[in-house]
């Protein structure tokens, strides 16, 4: 039986950004889905897991001004859509810079942080965060 860190740590999606890509219509999506929202039936049976390169731009974003208890230090905080390279659109916080250094299309990649924790010696949770690239995305 697994411990839960360990399911935590195995979750590809969450740890690894695997998503899916339809081989019916070429798109990909996260998070993995067994049916394409495009294609819909045609792609029952084409849709294969595969792991985003995490890189892209951000398509929209906004400044969080209030936030759960378990975040309250970070706020605030900027939310965006990040479009990858493979055309999949992701949601994340994006760390590590000022908000009113993002704009549409600035170029972002994801990273590996700590999100939250259940108490002071309780499970703590992993996730994908972007931070910004100085280099142009793809």
């Amino acid at each position: 039986m697994a411990t839960a860190p360990r399911f935590w740590r195995e979750n590809p999606s969450r740890y690894n950004l695997v998503g899916v890509e339809c081989h019916n219509c070429g798109r990909h999506f996260f998070p993995p889905r067994s049916i394409c929202p495009v294609c819909h039936r045609k792609s029952v049976g084409k849709m294969e897991k595969v792991k985003l390169k995490g890189e892209g731009k951000i398509f929209s974003l906004t400044e969080v001004q209030e936030s759960p208890e378990e975040i309250s230090m970070q706020k605030p905080y900027v939310l965006a859509m990040v479009e990858l390279v493979e055309g999949a659109r992701v949601s994340g916080q994006v760390i590590d810079c000022d908000a009113c250094d993002l704009e549409i299309g600035t170029p972002v990649r994801v990273t590996l942080r700590k999100l939250s924790e259940e108490g002071p010696s309780g499970i703590i949770h992993y996730g994908y965060k972007f931070v910004p690239l100085k280099e142009k995305a793809p």
